[in-house]
């Protein structure tokens, strides 16, 4: 069977680039290139990051779409999904890193799980940088383009971390509170699960047997980190994956039923109505 959508690494999505673990360059320098690829829906394997300095147009980013504005600066994690439609005066930075590009500088191996923005939830990586921020960020980005040229990748790290840092100070929501390290790692973990097993597990006690805590513990951390229930993620993950599949035209919703582990495409739609509030197969035609 197909896939949904092409999924890519850094060196297949960018004609003639060779660095596996890293890309950093001008937007406009990176469109000349590709395009057609990024203007097509598309998944990634890597960490993405774009910083928009003018320009318009709009994306998607897991089926949600924004307006894309001068200033604004969005990120995506492995897994996730997009396409860009930008007008030809659209420029800025793009920057692409691997998971492994960190694995070996920080002793937490977790630390970019601290950032809102690596959520993995759309609502939460795109922002507008602030007046007063701009500068910084700006100068920021133009160091990560100088160390790159010159191969010196252990400083574009720390530059990235500073630059994720600055991000998150000025970009970050009011009152956001500081959440234990525990906590984040029961709900990473339960985040990582849903991703792995969400076509054959759908209950959250189910979930909650495999991170050893009982089911009400796993609905109350999930609704005082994220506002959602534990129910509520895995419906999300799997709705998502619907969407994915759903591009696929190749694949028929009895299909999708099917590789979805419903009982069968009628159960199946109506839950994807019930949450969308369209059948599959408006869903699909919206697409075009």
């Amino acid at each position: 069977m197909k896939p949904s959508i092409p999924v890519y690494d850094i060196c297949s999505i960018s004609t003639g680039h060779k660095q596996e673990d890293l890309l950093a360059e001008r937007m406009s320098h990176y469109l000349k290139k590709n395009y057609q690829r990024v203007h097509q829906q598309h998944g990634h394997s890597f960490f993405h990051m774009v910083f928009f300095t003018e320009g318009s147009g709009s994306q998607t980013i897991d089926f949600s779409r924004y307006a894309v504005t001068p200033h604004q600066i969005y990120f995506m994690v492995p897994g996730q999904v997009h396409s860009w439609h930008f007008n030809p005066d659209v420029d800025g930075y793009v920057i692409h890193f691997s998971e492994a590009f960190f694995r070996t500088f920080l002793l937490d191996h977790d630390y970019l799980d601290r950032f809102t923005f690596f959520s993995g939830n759309s609502k939460d990586q795109v922002m507008t940088v602030p007046a007063g921020s701009r500068k910084d960020v700006t100068a920021l980005l133009e160091k990560i383009l100088d160390e790159t040229a010159q191969q010196e990748y252990d400083m574009v790290r720390v530059l990235l971390l500073q630059l994720f840092l600055t991000i998150e100070k000025c970009c970050g929501k009011d009152g956001t509170k500081i959440i234990p390290q525990q906590k984040q790692l029961v709900l990473r973990n339960f985040q990582q699960l849903i991703n792995k097993h969400y076509r054959n597990i759908k209950l959250p006690k189910e979930y909650a047997e495999l991170l050893y805590i009982t089911p009400n513990h796993l609905n109350a951390l999930c609704q005082d980190l994220l506002g959602k229930t534990a129910g509520e993620l895995i419906r999300d993950r799997i709705l998502l994956e619907a969407k994915r599949m759903l591009t696929n035209a190749g694949m028929t919703v009895t299909q999708i039923a099917r590789e979805l582990n419903f009982e069968d495409n009628s159960y199946f739609s109506r839950f994807f109505k019930k949450y969308e509030g369209i059948t599959p197969d408006e869903f699909r035609k919206n697409l075009n």
